[in-house]
């Protein structure tokens, strides 16, 4: 099976292939660097992501706290890191980093706060 992707690492955009037999890449060609290469046989094999989305915050300066996976998670847990954080609130103050839930949706990973804010 050949995959075509576009390369995000850099602004070049490479169109990379990816040959993929029984889960194995035997061939990967397209691409301008060897982060490139290395991004196109990882997506094929296990993409994953980074998740922002956004928390209630009570008695902040301010309502809404976003926050993150700490790190890129499954791709196919996505939809259920975004359900798991449906109706979270967290009390002010809030600070940079601090983690909002942990093992997010049975990942390992953490949702942590991407900034702080102040009690109200």
């Amino acid at each position: 099976m050949i995959t075509t992707l576009t390369c995000i690492v850099c602004p070049m955009g490479c169109s990379v292939s990816v040959a993929l037999e029984n889960g194995i890449v035997t061939e990967v060609a397209g691409y301008s660097c060897a982060r490139g290469k290395k991004y196109a046989e990882k997506e094929v094999v296990d993409p994953r992501r980074i998740v922002t989305s956004i928390v209630r915050v009570v008695d902040g300066e301010i309502p809404i706290l976003s926050v993150k996976t700490k790190e890129s998670i499954k791709k196919d847990k996505i939809f259920d890191c975004i359900a798991s954080l449906k109706g979270i609130a967290v009390s002010a103050p809030v600070k940079i980093g601090d983690v909002i839930v942990k093992n997010v949706a049975g990942t390992d990973v953490d949702v942590i706060a991407t900034k702080s804010i102040d009690a109200a």
